[in-house]
């Protein structure tokens, strides 16, 4: 499947042979992400980030500069002239105009659609809001499949805040496009995975199971999936507060998990994960992490026709 010039806004954009493919360069790009290349000689990349963020947007800039191109680009807003009142699509248009594709996170959901629609480059959603975040899940699922060595039939546990949680929407979505995967929804009621995530995943025949205690459903996991609880999503403090710090992963609840369980996170977290949890070999979010750079130099380089 060519992948030259397309757009990446959600995850539901992409087939499972897209899927197939960009795991597949992102293989290739492994070696590639500890030393430099001319893939993307010449070619630029607009790192565009209204909301702030730390391992993506240097994802993304690292990805680039080893493909061996260039960034331009800001990572706070107001030190451009959306500050002044610029309405997105303009600043889109402005930016593509001096570069090849576009990397941007926005804290509105639907920001991504609209800068795509304005955009003659490619556009790649670094997360929008509490939408989605489909680099995130393209990291997520290569974690998976070479810390596992297949996600079908996985049994997956999402931990955490699943109202809120842009990531677990996204990597929902991707599971259901492979056979047998059975998905585990553990959070407090107030965080529950939405009813229009659980719809979809019902379409496709993926069987969802709700839980609030982790201790009752960790035995079972192959995969666990935490995320942060998310204050800055919150109508308010108090609503905040009622459930911060409940179910927090430490050494008690690992000793409940299978021996080749994996322990995931998109980071960064806050107290979902006890620190003395970094020492199990399990806990693999560092990992998850590093994968991010060939996962997103694959994704640059298939966009920009670069690898085919």
């Amino acid at each position: 499947m060519n992948l030259e010039g397309r757009d990446i806004i959600s995850i539901e954009d992409l087939t499972k042979v897209d899927l197939d493919k960009i795991f597949s360069v992102s293989e290739k790009m492994l070696p590639l992400a500890k030393q430099s290349s001319d893939i993307c000689k010449g070619r630029i990349l607009a790192n565009l980030f209204f909301e702030p963020s730390t391992r993506t947007r240097m994802s993304f800039e690292s990805a680039m500069y080893r493909l061996g191109g260039s960034v331009i680009g800001f990572a706070d807003s107001q030190v451009t002239s959306a500050k002044k009142g610029e309405v997105l699509s303009d600043t889109i248009r402005m930016a593509a105009s001096y570069s090849d594709i576009i990397a941007m996170r926005h804290p509105s959901e639907g920001a991504a659609r609209v800068a795509a629609n304005a955009s003659d480059a490619p556009v790649i959603n670094g997360g929008d809001g509490g939408h989605q975040h489909p680099t995130q899940t393209l990291l997520d699922m290569f974690t998976i499949l070479k810390e596992k060595g297949t996600i079908e039939g996985l049994k997956i546990g999402l931990f955490g805040d699943l109202k809120y949680g842009r990531t677990v929407h996204s990597l929902a979505y991707a599971l259901s496009l492979f056979p047998k995967v059975k998905i585990y929804c553990i959070s407090p009621s107030q965080l529950k995975m939405p009813e229009y995530v659980q719809n979809q995943l019902a379409v496709k025949n993926i069987d969802v199971f709700e839980h609030e205690e982790i201790e009752k459903v960790v035995p079972e996991l192959d995969v666990l999936y935490a995320t942060r609880i998310q204050k800055e999503r919150f109508g308010s403090e108090k609503e905040y507060f009622d459930v911060k710090g409940r179910n927090i992963i430490d050494n008690k609840i690992m000793a409940l998990g299978k021996k080749d369980m994996i322990l995931m996170h998109p980071l960064p977290r806050v107290d979902e994960i006890a620190y003395e949890v970094d020492n199990d070999p399990r806990a693999v979010y560092f990992k998850q992490a590093a994968y991010g750079l060939p996962v997103r130099m694959a994704l640059i380089a298939l966009l920009l026709g670069s690898v085919k």
